[in-house]
């Protein structure tokens, strides 16, 4: 566009207006948002986040081919620049939906590489990349397939997120209730049970990478700390970047990342990758998300590390404005710490009250608490996952002192429970902030 053109249009698909980065991205880059709200998200035409500049519901999840019709209308009557979501379960409507209307995206072939853990072990395996053994189960009655593997194994949804479902199996005489514990929660949660994956446990810490790709050039911005978790249901707790590791470590993570992105067919727009360092030095990706993670985390992440406003470089890729190369060289060097204290449930039941939170606000280290879960919401016992109850998002100086704070905050935040809950409460679904853990 020139000049004199309007502001560049996009569709956003799915965002909570709580998780302010990529609005406020927006508003700095100089594109206009059309927000498709989470049909459980009440949002006045009055009170739009900055950017916005009109509301559009769509029901992507329940009604696909009806959204995406909506769409193409939409389009021909008021043409905008591209669709974007940061909500892992749209983003192969997304990138459909962009294909039939000619505008930038990575396709649909990309997208179910990136969102169907089967397909997308399938792919780096066949690219020759780091891969546990694995097999995927279309029915759970195949669950002795996955018995010749290695265990301890870990059984995930095909399309899950967060971490929904994912368990940890110990033994081959544990394999069968495992399976049918998590496609059960698949049917229950996910509203289908088209399949699971069944891969070999990987011992070694984990960590994301922030990336972004624009015509092929991947550039990886940040590399961040992310615990080890060992199971059987891997609630995290923390995310702190840059990760310390030595330089022929980040150096490998780099590689295996960028090579991912071919095999997956990923050549624009943001990404999100979970791995593990299998003996503290060989990575192994969990998976690769095509958008930014955590509905806006890994934006603030990124940018607190870089400098780099990370969401407006993915948008304007997503509107076909960006001009300057990412190049394919070394990561950016830090310019300070970014990290989140991802507050864990510790328990199940009705919260009654949430300890040490409010005084977060007033922190001098602390940017943004965002609450999820309150008081006199229920939370149910894992493999059911409810989501985290708030993330903590901090700036520091360096690793060191982000380290510090969560030792602090692990003793000052405490979250009281009852047991007076039955089978027809409901519980808060927190299911766009989808950080994976082994999943």
């Amino acid at each position: 566009m020139t000049a004199d053109s309007p502001r560049p249009t996009l569709v956003l698909v799915y965002q909570r207006t709580s998780l302010p980065w990529v609005f406020e991205s927006a508003e700095r880059a100089g594109i206009d948002l059309v927000l498709v709200p989470r049909p459980d998200e009440a949002v006045s035409a009055d009170r739009l986040p900055p950017a916005v500049v009109d509301l559009l519901r769509l029901d992507v999840e329940g009604d696909p081919a009806g959204a995406l019709d909506a769409l193409r209308r939409r389009h021909e009557a008021n043409a905008f620049q591209g669709v974007v979501t940061l909500y892992d379960p749209a983003v192969p409507f997304v990138a459909e939906a962009a294909e039939l209307l000619g505008l930038p995206g990575i396709g649909r072939d990309a997208a179910l590489g990136a969102q169907d853990k089967r397909v997308m072990r399938e792919r780096l395996a066949a690219a020759g990349l780091n891969v546990p053994g694995f097999v995927r189960l279309d029915d759970p009655a195949d669950w002795e397939k996955a018995a010749r593997l290695a265990f301890p194994v870990v059984v995930k949804p095909a399309h899950g997120f967060s971490s929904l479902g994912v368990t940890k199996a110990e033994t081959p005489q544990s394999l069968k209730s495992v399976v049918d514990e998590v496609w059960q929660t698949s049917a229950n949660k996910l509203g289908r049970t088209d399949g699971l994956v069944v891969e070999e446990y990987l011992d070694g810490p984990e960590f994301a990478v922030e990336s972004l790709a624009h015509g092929g050039d991947v550039r990886v911005l940040a590399i961040g700390y992310k615990g080890d978790p060992q199971g059987p249901h891997f609630e995290e707790g923390v995310y702190r970047a840059p990760a310390t590791l030595p330089d022929a470590v980040q150096e490998s993570v780099r590689r295996e990342v960028v090579a991912a992105h071919r095999a997956l067919g990923i050549t624009d727009g943001p990404t999100h990758t979970e791995l593990r360092l299998r003996g503290g030095e060989t990575p192994y990706l969990l998976e690769m998300g095509a958008r930014i993670g955590g509905s806006g985390v890994s934006h603030y992440i990124a940018s607190g590390v870089t400098g780099i406003d990370f969401a407006a470089q993915a948008l304007r890729i997503a509107a076909g404005t960006a001009t300057e190369p990412l190049g394919s060289g070394p990561s950016p060097t830090p310019v300070a710490a970014a990290a989140n204290y991802i507050v864990p449930c510790g328990g199940s039941g009705r919260i009654t009250a949430i300890h040490g939170l409010a005084e977060l606000r007033d922190d001098p280290r602390v940017d943004h608490v965002v609450q999820m879960l309150f008081p006199g919401d229920v939370v149910r016992p894992y493999p059911d996952f409810t989501g985290y109850p708030a993330f903590v998002l901090s700036r520091h100086a360096d690793t060191a002192e982000a380290e510090e704070f969560h030792r602090f905050l692990e003793q000052s935040i405490r979250i009281d429970y009852t047991d007076d809950t039955d089978d027809t409460d409901d519980t808060v679904d927190t299911d766009d902030t989808d950080h994976e853990g082994q999943a």
